[in-house]
């Protein structure tokens, strides 16, 4: 099988169209003001995303969300909601969008439906939401299919994957990759994103 290669934190459509044409499986977009990798236009820099398009959106109201997934055309949508996750997550499934939900390694968190699961590092651990380059102990799998997250580029893939346990690593689906991925905070290096895409799709599982 395959692994689903995400690359996510893109602002500018020219590293859209690169990722894409390199052969990023998804593309995400992160509408957070306090990220380094803010895209403040959304529509323009994930154009030609369609499907294969994920926004990356912090609040507990799916509705602005859902509204601004709607209008740039994406498919997916990346909620990190906190407490109120449950909710949101099934008010998105219900606009007829793909969840992709951010799972952090913590312990005892309440089973949530999601088509995905994102498993990240622990907010509490990098003190930000997502997108910190560091990598997590692998210690509380999500309860489904998952995309890893957390310190990994196209030179980390290989070692992460083999930390995972066979009975973990069968739900393991694909990886995702971004502040590792970047020349400066919010624009990406051809060169890491080309080697992260590369090396993921040589794994097969």
């Amino acid at each position: 099988m395959k692994l689903i290669a995400k690359v996510c934190g893109l602002t500018t459509a020219e590293d859209t169209r690169f990722a894409l044409e390199a052969g990023a499986d998804l593309v995400g977009f992160v509408h957070h003001p306090a990220s380094p990798r803010h895209c403040v236009d959304i529509a323009s820099a994930s154009e030609g995303a369609g499907d294969q398009g994920v926004l990356v959106m912090v609040g507990e109201d799916a509705e602005p969300m859902i509204a601004l997934a709607r209008s740039a055309g994406l498919a997916w949508i990346q909620p990190h909601a906190g407490a109120a996750r449950k909710r949101v997550a099934r008010d998105i499934k219900a606009a007829g969008f793909q969840v992709l939900l951010p799972w952090p390694d913590e312990p005892e968190q309440e089973v949530v439906e999601a088509d995905l699961y994102l498993w990240e590092p622990s907010p509490g651990v990098t003190g930000v939401q997502g997108g910190s380059g560091q990598s997590h102990g692998a210690l509380y799998p999500p309860p489904g299919p998952f995309l890893l997250a957390g310190g990994l580029d196209g030179t980390t893939l290989q070692s992460r994957l083999c930390i995972l346990p066979p009975d973990t690593k069968r739900f393991l689906r694909g990886v995702d990759a971004a502040s590792r991925l970047e020349s400066t905070p919010g624009r990406k290096d051809p060169l890491k994103v080309a080697a992260f895409l590369e090396n993921a799709h040589a794994l097969h599982l």
